[in-house]
């Protein structure tokens, strides 16, 4: 069973002056893997915040793979790929490239998210977009991928270039 964690990074969100809707897209995708959310937070834009509970949902061992939505543009306040970046142990460009090279074929505006993808522990962390559609997109995408590379990272299965065994 994967666990999965989301934080939303929104300020308005976390005091109640926004309903945070991307969340729900993100259960309703990793639920159709049969995937299980176990934790969940809205948190304000705040670095330090962000690092804290990430930091406690990797090291804690409370999740496997950790999605963040909100916080991946220009604003001063976006900090999520920071907080990522600043927690990360390894980097996985290229779940963010995927998600961009994607997007890009969808609106020249994808460009311009710096959403990131690490690994702390055993967890791996994805950065999404804070729009529901964006988040729907990226995900969509990266999602069948994602199953294998979180066995390996849990070491429930060989790596990606070992061959079958033949018999």
């Amino acid at each position: 069973m994967i666990r999965v964690g989301i934080i939303t990074a929104s300020d308005k969100g976390s005091v109640g002056q926004r309903v945070d809707t991307s969340s729900g897209v993100i259960r309703e995708i990793v639920e159709n893997q049969g995937w299980k959310v176990t934790e969940y937070e809205i948190l304000p834009d705040e670095q330090q915040q962000l690092e804290q509970k990430m930091i406690d949902l990797c090291d804690n061992n409370k999740v496997d793979l950790l999605l963040t939505t909100g916080g991946t543009g220009f604003s001063k306040r976006d900090v999520t790929p920071e907080a990522t970046l600043a927690v990360a142990e390894r980097l996985v460009p290229g779940i963010g490239e995927a998600m961009r090279y994607y997007s890009l074929q969808i609106t020249k505006h994808a460009m311009l998210s710096r959403g990131i993808a690490a690994i702390r522990g055993g967890t791996l962390i994805i950065n999404l977009p804070g729009s529901p559609k964006g988040v729907k997109e990226n995900l969509e995408v990266i999602i069948d991928g994602l199953g294998h590379g979180l066995d390996i990272l849990k070491g429930e299965a060989s790596e990606c270039g070992q061959p079958a065994e033949i018999k």
